[in-house]
């Protein structure tokens, strides 16, 4: 058996399940609470954001899709000028899986060793979908808090991607 294809495939089944997780959450939270102070709508937004500029190889390259912008770059915290919606961010999060897909499907012993630079980091490809991953959850995990104290629900955890595949 080909060893980078195990490999692959346990790299995207946890990618995946993340994504898939915060899907949930995101799917899960009631209108009332998506656009109050608890900021549900912009720790999904930041959190999916930050996902696509970490699955950009080059990422001096990173574009965010339309409507997003950059926003997030600003030294100052300034959040986005509107409030997304969850139709918005659940497309934002397709692109991602998408994405995700497309890379981890493309990847190999040797491109895991490929370096992800930026001004601050200087990672390995595989140590950036390690960081992605621990930057998602722990998101969600606020997400979740949220959930659980304004519903007292939270969608249940996701041990393995639920959709696509690596080939």
């Amino acid at each position: 058996m080909d060893n980078s294809i195990s490999i692959k495939e346990a790299i995207w089944n946890q990618f995946g399940a993340c994504l898939d997780m915060l899907e949930n959450a995101i799917t899960m939270c009631p209108d009332k609470h998506w656009d109050t102070s608890l900021n549900f709508w912009y720790t999904s937004y930041h959190s999916i954001f930050w996902t696509d500029y970490y699955l950009t190889t080059e990422p001096s390259k990173f574009e965010p899709p339309t409507p997003f912008t950059l926003s997030e770059f600003d030294l100052t915290g300034k959040k986005p000028d509107r409030a997304y919606n969850k139709t918005e961010l659940l497309d934002y999060l397709e692109h991602c899986r998408q994405k995700a897909n497309k890379l981890i499907s493309g990847l190999t012993i040797e491109k895991l060793n490929d370096r992800w630079v930026n001004e601050n980091k200087n990672f390995s490809l595989l140590e950036v979908l390690f960081y992605n991953i621990r930057h998602i959850q722990h998101h969600l995990a606020q997400l979740n808090l949220v959930l659980r104290q304004t519903i007292n629900n939270a969608p249940k955890w996701v041990s393995q991607a639920k959709k696509l595949s690596v080939r």
